[in-house]
């Protein structure tokens, strides 16, 4: 399998390699491990959907 970076990431997924270092201490991201100190992610690990915003959730949620 092949991992990659908070910072790769970053890349692909458009965001910020805090936010997904956050996401993974936060375990929203499946199969991530922490390895001397870099969040190492699953190259096909699908992007988590932004939990912050909550203006557009339905009301019976």
């Amino acid at each position: 399998m092949e991992y990659l970076t908070t910072s790769e990431m970053a890349v692909k997924w458009n965001i910020t390699r805090r936010r997904i270092t956050t996401l993974c201490e936060e375990g929203r991201i499946e199969g991530t491990m922490l390895k001397g100190g870099t969040w190492l992610i699953p190259a096909n690990a699908d992007k988590p959907e932004d939990g912050r915003h909550y203006r557009y959730k339905k009301k019976d949620e």
